[in-house]
């Protein structure tokens, strides 16, 4: 396994010395169980030159089904680790921005249960999501789940979220508990980047309300712009899940917005004939999780 672990790793860094320090082995190491594996299958896996070119048409088919391979001598080791009643292993998570602060719920909620098991996180976009779950790169996507590329995924609705406009108390005290999109599109705002969902979702609404938003930043980064609500007296549009792990100081505030801009959010899986131990407790511990009910009770209050 060590040979095919090897070859996928150097697939996806495209470099020799930094797949080699990935696996934690020497160059000539990696490079030495590659021929090997290319004299074991009788087919040449990688394109040489001077540096690493990519893969033969052979090695591109030959990866996938090392991928396949992967996936499912982790399982495994799992199904024997879970015979023990000690499940272990490493549950991989790609999730949109946005929903990067809420991720602490899900993993809190596996570890209650699974106190053995390890998690990685990554911040990708919802296609780099869908991507990466088919080269098994990924076990969970944590994204919008209302977009058709999804047709062939598990997907699990977790809850509706709902937008509302980040502000310093002081600002607030000539607003009415509700803001409609004009109002907002005149105040100095800071938003995530075009290429972004959410911004995306905020476009399509000042395009539906007839405005044009003054926008004075834009960030890639969620944690930035509460720090520029907070520290540079600028305003945001957030959604409310993220209220949960904001720390909502005295002079932060959160306003309603009408008309209402949702938008669903969910786990989405690949659909494949036996899920790994992993995957399966961790879609069961989701499934039993009431998120929305949490967050909505964080803006009820101000409707």
């Amino acid at each position: 396994m060590k040979k095919i672990n090897y070859l996928i790793m150097l697939a996806k860094i495209g470099h020799f010395a930094r797949a080699a320090e990935a696996c934690h082995i020497s160059q000539p190491t990696l490079s030495s169980a590659i021929q090997h594996l290319e004299e074991e299958l009788g087919v040449t896996l990688i394109q040489r030159g001077q540096r690493f070119i990519g893969l033969t048409p052979e090695g591109e088919k030959i990866l996938v089904r090392a991928q396949r391979l992967a996936a499912d001598w982790e399982g495994l080791k799992q199904e024997a680790a879970l015979c023990k009643q000690q499940l272990t292993g490493t549950l991989r998570i790609g999730a949109i921005p946005t929903t990067l602060a809420i991720s602490p719920l899900l993993t809190e909620a596996y570890r209650d249960v699974y106190p053995n098991l390890m998690f990685q996180l990554f911040s990708y976009s919802s296609e780099q999501i869908m991507r990466r779950l088919d080269g098994f790169e990924l076990d969970f996507g944590l994204t919008y789940i209302e977009d058709p590329r999804l047709q062939g995924f598990k997907v699990l609705p977790l809850y509706q979220e709902r937008h509302v406009l980040l502000a310093r108390q002081p600002e607030l005290v000539e607003f009415s508990t509700q803001l409609d999109w004009q109002t907002v599109a005149q105040l100095p705002l800071c938003v995530l980047t075009p290429n972004m969902q959410n911004r995306q979702l905020l476009d399509a609404a000042f395009r539906e309300a007839k405005v044009k938003p003054n926008i004075v930043m834009e960030t890639d980064s969620v944690f930035a712009l509460y720090a520029h609500v907070r520290c540079a007296r600028l305003f945001s549009i957030v959604p409310h899940s993220l209220l949960s792990l904001i720390e909502m100081r005295q002079e932060v505030s959160a306003v309603p917005l009408h008309p209402i801009l949702t938008r669903q959010i969910g786990l989405i899986a690949r659909q494949q004939n036996l899920d790994m131990p992993i995957q399966q407790a961790a879609w069961r511990i989701a499934e039993g999780l009431n998120l929305q009910r949490r967050f909505d009770a964080l803006i009820d209050f101000i409707y």
